[in-house]
């Protein structure tokens, strides 16, 4: 199969394959590859056609950055590529080694370029939420950088969704650049951002890019319920696009500890979730992973997916995934098994509820 199959990010000229290669995993000791193993999955991605490659400063203490950028200046094909990396976590000691200030900002972007041997970023994100920097300082900084050259199109990921109000809002008021696109934690497992998000980025033309869309693996069916239960449990780390891993051994069955999670993914509504993943998967012959990621594909706002790999033939199943089409039927099912516990706002306003309370029993459908 082919990634070949480009659309734009949201509201925008910037064009992207359906899959985006996360790169977390390059140069990464604990579950990531060598140089070697990095390239392979670099070059096999590049020659199905994929063209979105994220990064970030704070993967590998920079190593990541560092072997993106070895590996695009080898191959000579910068002006092919959509390059994306983000700033906003800390790299070091200090109140500005890491959050969303000019100061940082600027700092953080010019250690990007240098390692990523670019003189320019084509997405630059905002990787986390600082709770300090006011909207309008951020978006003046970003703003300002993308009509220096220094970045083409920028997007925010980790954020409340009234603060992403707030800088869209101010954007078009005063017609300066503004996001283009959101990347959050989103799957089968776990759709909180449904309540706020997506609607917000269906109303602005904001793309949403999921990151870790089969859940730290869990979504690969690879995990047995009575051997993960019967493991020691592990606590949390910083998180990951890293879903493909190597099948767990017996005695350690638990997911990979670097997730901000922990253990919290296995409840009974996520195993619930998994066995119907695994029913649709077999009713039409493909693997639990291809199936949560074209369930994933198929949603509302979503134009590219950020997959992590840890080696060829994992890569290679995902991208399979845009060979899948799964029926309205498959769909509903895996909608309503998924379907998430929203607060008694949403609540309120969605179904048959919003029908009888709001609407005095009369069907009328959404403006969009």
């Amino acid at each position: 199969m082919s990634l070949a199959h480009y659309r734009p990010l949201g509201r925008s000229g910037l064009i992207v394959s359906p899959l985006a290669l996360g790169t977390m995993t390059f140069g990464v000791a604990r579950w990531g590859m060598e140089r070697s193993a990095a390239e392979a999955v670099f070059d096999a991605y590049i020659e199905a056609g994929g063209n979105l490659i994220d990064t970030a400063d704070v993967y590998a203490g920079g190593g990541g950055e560092t072997m993106v950028g070895e590996m695009i200046a080898e191959h000579r094909n910068r002006d092919q590529l959509v390059i994306a990396t983000k700033s906003g976590f800390a790299v070091g000691q200090g109140p500005h080694a890491g959050g969303n200030s000019a100061k940082h900002i600027h700092a953080a972007l010019e250690g990007s370029l240098r390692r990523l041997k670019t003189d320019y970023i084509d997405l630059y994100w905002i990787h986390v939420w600082d709770s300090v920097t006011p909207p309008e300082e951020l978006l003046e900084t970003m703003s300002a950088l993308v009509r220096s050259g220094k970045i083409r199109y920028w997007g925010m990921s980790n954020t409340p969704a009234w603060y992403v109000a707030q800088v869209v809002t101010l954007a078009a008021a005063s017609g300066r650049r503004g996001p283009i696109a959101l990347q959050y934690f989103y799957s089968l497992v776990s759709r909180d951002i449904e309540a706020e998000h997506v609607p917000l980025a269906k109303d602005t033309g904001l793309s949403v890019m999921p990151w870790s869309p089969l859940a730290y693996g869990l979504l690969t069916g690879k995990y047995d319920r009575a051997t993960v239960e019967a493991a020691p449990s592990r606590s949390g780390g910083l998180p990951s696009e890293a879903d493909n891993r190597d099948a767990p051994t017996q005695s350690g069955a638990r997911l990979d500890g670097a997730n901000p999670f922990g253990d919290t993914l296995f409840t009974d509504r996520n195993w619930a979730i998994v066995d119907v993943l695994k029913r649709v998967a077999s009713e039409i012959g493909e693997t639990p992973a291809k199936v949560a990621l074209a369930w994933v594909l198929s949603r509302p706002g979503v134009d590219t997916v950020l997959i992590g790999v840890s080696r060829v033939s994992q890569l290679q199943d995902n991208i399979g995934t845009v060979g899948v089409t799964l029926s309205q039927d498959h769909l509903d099912i895996l909608n309503r098994s998924s379907a998430p516990e929203l607060p008694m706002l949403y609540g309120l306003l969605s179904g048959e509820m919003r029908r009888q309370v709001v609407f005095g029993g009369a069907d009328v459908s959404t403006r969009r």
